[in-house]
């Protein structure tokens, strides 16, 4: 029905389409407005690059009204997605804060007309992925620059999330956040458990093309980032890392491993006891890493746990509905739950988070269409001759895997920097596995 309203719209509009110089070069400008999200992301506030992400949209839509052609196409996974949406909309409905709960519900229409803007630009610029590809490592390799410039430049710490009580000066760490706005540790952290595997990627790439400078460069970045990230101090993003390397080891060794096995467990034994090395030579980064399993001990540890215990109580008496969508609409509703003293801005888990805002039903289509987006890209990689399309594929799935790990523990998830990314690597998984 949809497109037959495309259709007709296109046919009134095609002697504009035809005579217009901008029209014709839509395509430009919404890749240009797509890369302005991620560029801008190193450095703006979520303001601006909502509006680069805003002006993706409407060219899209301008571009679906007056190209010939041009159509909307809904994949297996995205039929659970609709199905999530359409939860989402009977929450804001049904929100006891309706006006806050509707700014909540903005942001969801925005991240989500993102991901349409780059599947359908995609979908006929199909070559393109890598320039995204390469721009969010471009951008990725700035902030680890940033990040090495602070461990040296020791700034002063901008949080005291870390519990120091119990922890002599020298195993203190001194948290580093790049340039990213708020500027706040764990943010950075996430953010690189996002955008580390497009240098991962990247190194890949230039190997299977055969230019040894720049897959050194990009091996050295990938490098580089590892520590960068330890030195976030974010604990979330260590977990999310160690799942990425897990998920690695383990499609590496389907892809390349059964067939020189003595030679691979000998590479991935020499790495895994590298890092381990590294990790115990650093006093400050070991206590970190314990710190994880410390439990109640550690306040940070028992502050989560205090806003998970609130927010299964605000689960139980709304569970069917949720509360309302967005985290103003959380924080008034979760005032009413608290432990006293521990106020928080979110649930700390993206699906609880889910689940408290928008209802159980919600929570399922959502973890629903994350199955099948992570089957697809899985059976692709597995079953197709390793390409640039499988590297594409395979840098796609290990950031959704890490985010959706670090996820457990955090909901940073949800900020634009990290948020668009989750979105473009489901688009780009939507693109290659239903050309």
């Amino acid at each position: 029905m949809l497109n037959k309203l495309f259709e007709f719209v296109q046919s009134k509009t095609d002697y504009l389409y035809k005579n217009s110089l901008i029209l014709q070069n839509l395509d430009l400008f919404i890749l240009i407005s797509i890369l302005a999200v991620f560029i801008s992301s190193a450095f703006a506030q979520s303001d601006t690059i909502g509006l680069f992400a805003i002006i993706a949209i409407c060219l899209t839509f301008v571009k679906l009204l007056v190209k010939e052609g041009q159509n909307l196409r809904c994949s297996r996974f995205e039929l659970f997605l609709v199905a999530y949406f359409m939860f989402v909309i009977i929450s804001l409905c049904g929100s006891s804060l309706f006006t806050l709960s509707l700014k909540g519900f903005i942001k969801i229409i925005i991240y989500l007309g993102f991901y349409l803007s780059v599947v359908q630009y995609l979908r006929y610029n199909s070559d393109k992925v890598w320039v995204i590809l390469f721009t969010i490592a471009g951008c990725t390799s700035f902030e680890i620059m940033q990040g090495l410039i602070q461990t040296v430049a020791r700034p002063d710490a901008i949080s005291t999330w870390q519990d120091t009580s119990y922890l002599n000066p020298e195993q203190v760490i001194n948290r580093v956040y790049g340039t990213l706005k708020p500027l706040n540790p764990n943010l950075f952290g996430g953010y690189l458990v996002a955008s580390i595997p497009t240098l991962v990627g990247s190194f890949a790439y230039f190997l299977y093309k055969n230019n040894k400078l720049l897959s050194y460069v990009f091996g050295t970045l990938t490098i580089l980032s590892f520590y960068v990230l330890f030195q976030t101090g974010c604990r979330g993003s260590y977990i999310g890392l160690f799942a990425i390397s897990v998920f690695l080891i383990f499609i590496l060794y389907k892809l390349f491993g059964y067939k020189y096995k003595k030679i691979y467990l000998s590479v991935v034994t020499a790495l895994s006891t590298i890092g381990i090395l590294f990790i115990m030579s650093f006093s400050s980064l070991r206590a970190r890493i314990f710190s994880i399993f410390a439990m109640r001990t550690d306040s940070s540890n028992s502050f989560r746990f205090n806003v998970y215990n609130s927010c299964m109580d605000m689960l139980k008496d709304n569970w069917l509905l949720g509360i309302g969508l967005g985290n103003n609409n959380f924080r008034e509703v979760y005032g009413l739950y608290m432990k006293t003293g521990f106020d928080a801005l979110s649930a700390y888990n993206i699906y609880l988070e889910t689940a408290v805002e928008s209802g159980i039903f919600s929570l399922i289509a959502f973890l629903a269409f994350l199955v099948f987006v992570i089957q697809d890209a899985y059976r692709y990689i597995t079953t197709q001759k390793y390409s640039l399309d499988v590297i594409a594929l395979l840098t796609a799935l290990i950031c959704i895997i890490g985010l959706m790990v670090h996820g457990f523990v955090d909901t940073v998830f949800f900020r634009p920097q990290i948020y668009f990314i989750f979105w473009t690597m489901v688009a780009i998984i939507r693109i290659k596995t239903n050309e």
